[in-house]
């Protein structure tokens, strides 16, 4: 009898959004581990095609791992060591092409507060433009005390935790088989096969999601280095790679990288305020293409989910867990998906359940076969 394609009904689809929600909360206040997990993976990914490579021309899985992970930590490594002296070399003046950026935005905003002071009594009223002048002057004496140390606190206290990156892409790289066979073994043998399946589609939808996300970046790229390149903004292709990483992060990583572009756009043209407009346009443009046109192209399309679903999740996993939760969401809700569909079609399945049950007798008069002579 053959039967019918599964497909979840409402009871798996809530039990797969509550979980998402669930595990959003729970990895928010582990966020030191989860961060350096993510990237591990990252790694991982990066470099497991290699290391297959490797075993498949006769070199052991453990020898392989050790070999990709020691030549791609030398490589980063060797671009540490030519990229320090560079960046010694260079600080002051980037310190000063930093300042004067800053200064720029400074002067953009004040001329923006003065066009609203001009046409509008309410805004006259305020005097916005006297203050910001005065914060701005307090905040140059000031900046380095309030914020420098602040900056050098935090960037100390994530290091240790980002530094286990690589050690836990090593150990994916050598010891995930053996983690994947630890789990398939804890199973009942009627539901063996489907273990192996569904460890098989969360390491699938984990690898199409980065997949998805480089996908997303180079669109993101894209078009913001043709718009940036089409408004006469300076470097557009290095602006736009830099704010399409920054989007990583979704929302908070987008305001951050619309600054970014604000403050180049202002200082290139200072008496020229359409420019930065224009940016800022061109800006909030991609952000709508991106959330709801590229985002569920590349990562929803690859996690297999709708792209309304994807959309109101990125919602829902800010409200729930922040800008972790912006980060993990998709991901989360992709590895929730595979799971809770499994685990729907196992127990709706008579036939797996019925194989248990008789492998359980099975095994029952076996063990008690002495026992009842």
């Amino acid at each position: 009898m053959k039967r019918e394609p599964y497909s979840s009904g409402p009871i798996v689809w809530c039990a797969i959004l509550i979980g998402t929600c669930i595990l959003l909360f729970l990895l928010q206040k582990i966020l030191w581990l989860v961060v350096p997990f993510l990237f591990g993976l990252i790694i991982y990914y990066l470099l497991v095609s290699l290391q297959q490579r490797l075993v498949l021309a006769g070199i052991a899985r453990d020898g392989a791992a050790a070999l990709v992970s020691g030549c791609a930590f030398a490589l980063v490594l060797g671009v540490i060591v030519l990229i320090v002296p560079l960046v010694s070399s260079h600080l002051e003046s980037w310190q000063e092409w930093g300042a004067r950026y800053i200064e720029g935005g400074w002067r953009f905003l004040a001329d923006t507060l003065k066009w609203l002071e001009r046409n509008y009594s309410l805004a006259a009223k305020a005097h916005l433009s006297d203050q910001l002048t005065r914060q701005m002057t307090e905040l140059s004496d000031s900046f380095a005390d309030k914020y420098l140390a602040d900056a050098a606190l935090t960037i100390a206290a994530w290091l240790p935790s980002l530094l286990l990156a690589p050690f836990l892409a090593f150990f994916f790289l050598r010891d995930g088989w053996r983690f994947k066979k630890f789990l398939s073994q804890a199973v009942p043998n009627a539901f063996f096969e489907r273990t192996l399946y569904l460890l098989d589609q969360v390491d699938r939808t984990t690898r199409l999601y980065f997949q998805g996300l480089i996908k997303l970046t180079i669109l993101d790229t894209a078009c913001l280095a043709f718009g940036l390149w089409g408004i006469g903004v300076s470097a557009p292709l290095m602006l736009g790679l830099v704010t399409a990483v920054l989007a990583w992060v979704p929302y908070v990583g987008s305001i951050v990288g619309c600054l970014l572009v604000v403050l180049v756009a202002a200082t290139d043209f200072p008496g020229h305020p359409a420019i930065a407009y224009s940016a800022i346009g061109l800006f909030i443009a991609v952000r709508f293409l991106d959330d709801f046109l590229f985002m569920p192209l590349t990562i929803g399309r690859s996690l297999k989910l709708h792209p309304l679903l994807t959309v109101v999740m990125i919602f829902v996993g800010g409200a729930v867990a922040g800008v972790a939760g912006l980060m993990l969401v998709l991901p989360l809700l992709g590895i929730a998906t595979v799971v809770g569909e499994t685990i729907g079609e196992i127990i709706t399945d008579a036939r797996l359940r019925a194989r248990h049950v008789f492998a359980r007798k099975l095994l029952h008069s076996q063990v008690t076969a002495d026992l009842q002579r």
